[in-house]
């Protein structure tokens, strides 16, 4: 078993789970290579396993330095997936997603995979190994509309992102991929002059304490910029936000509702802060008794969200029921809503990705309904 759960907590994972023989700490590529051609697993670097009735763990494994090594990952889409069956809202249908790199620089505190398997080394692929690979998907894919590169943080490399631009430009690719909110416009201007339609952003929050209480090197102020620039090029954007982080309070929440319906991206995901195992936010936590699960589920029976961190200034009921209002408040404004039809009216395929978020927005409200428990008070007034 691979994953990050598993390789901050091997040994309790297979104190847990019988049936798994090993699990992986770390990187895993080259580890299930090794294990699948039959190596003894004490010869295996970076697992964790059973050894009659022991558990023991081998030698850390290097981490990879050279990210051209691994296969390129459209060869097995090509012969496994059906891409016509997987949606995401934001992106246009069919998509197909990829990574150019591992690893993030930003060092923010609730963040799992930087500080539990990919580092804050942006360690990439070339610019050639990703043109290369570019056009065998276009060759494979030719009914793809568009192709969404979910390393961590694609410009934090911005030399690197603006070539790479270049030659999807070149190629003729629609592309979109995961950006920090600080993004300068002459950077923008190139990306989206090379087949850039969408950027997915992390904004997290509208109050600043908030965002250097995560560490998480943005500015309002900059991210302000950042919006206004990708609405005068053209370029879309997906954000998201967290509620529930350290510092959160009903004002700040009602702060990062305002901060939203005013910078005004096209679609929004607002999820509830986890502490995950392994990262700064779940140490912090643990530390100043914010966590109110006992668990370590961070999600019910039906998949949803729990609110797992609780505030002296802030309950976790209200922070779960926060969600909901955030989305009401965002998607049923008049401007929105005319929006949002607006672009259906134009285009028969947005028409089609609208009414199936819609679907599964409004199923998702209810299915949030189900499992919430009582709540004690609203949010209180709308953002105005």
């Amino acid at each position: 078993m691979v994953g990050a759960h598993v390789g901050v907590l091997p040994l309790q994972s297979l104190n847990a789970a019988p049936a798994v023989d090993w699990v992986a700490l770390g990187e895993f590529d080259y580890t299930c290579v090794e294990i699948a051609a039959g190596k003894p697993l004490d010869e295996v670097q970076g697992i964790a396993y059973r050894d009659h009735g022991q558990m023991r763990i081998t030698a850390s494994r290097p981490t990879i330095e050279n990210m051209d090594a691994l296969p390129n990952v459209v060869e097995v889409y090509k012969r496994d997936l059906t891409i016509e069956n997987y949606f995401i809202g934001y992106l246009q249908h069919p998509y197909v997603s990829l990574y150019t790199g591992r690893g993030c620089r930003s060092k923010c505190t609730f963040c799992l995979w930087p500080q539990t398997l990919g580092g804050h080394r942006y360690r990439v692929r070339s610019a050639d190994s990703v043109e290369a690979e570019m056009a065998c998907a276009k060759k494979y894919f030719p009914q793809v509309r568009e192709f969404f590169f979910d390393d961590d943080t694609f410009t934090d490399d911005m030399p690197r992102a603006e070539e790479i631009a270049r030659r999807l430009g070149r190629l003729g690719i629609t592309w979109s991929c995961n950006a920090k909110a600080n993004v300068p416009r002459k950077t923008l201007e190139i990306l989206r002059g090379n087949g850039l339609r969408l950027l997915l952003v992390g904004y997290e929050s509208g109050n600043q304490q908030i965002l250097n209480n995560i560490k998480k090197g943005t500015r309002i102020d900059i991210a302000r910029e950042f919006t206004r620039n990708c609405r005068e090029l053209g370029i879309t954007i997906h954000g998201t936000f967290i509620l529930g982080l350290p510092g959160e309070t009903p004002e700040t929440i009602r702060e990062t509702i305002r901060f939203a319906c005013e910078i005004e991206p096209e679609t929004i995901q607002v999820s509830l802060a986890a502490p995950y195992p392994g990262t700064e936010l779940y140490r912090q936590a643990q530390e100043q008794g914010w966590l109110q699960i006992q668990t370590g589920e961070l999600v019910d029976t039906h998949g949803m969200q729990v609110a797992a961190l609780s505030f002296p200034t802030l309950s976790s009921t209200l922070i779960f029921d926060s969600v909901e209002e955030f989305y009401r408040k965002f998607y049923f404004r008049p401007r929105k809503i005319f929006s949002l039809v607006g672009g259906m009216v134009r285009s028969p395929e947005v028409m089609r990705r609208r009414l199936r978020e819609g679907v599964e927005f409004f199923r998702f409200l209810h299915e949030r309904k189900k499992t919430a428990q009582p709540s004690p008070a609203a949010i209180g007034t709308a953002a105005s």
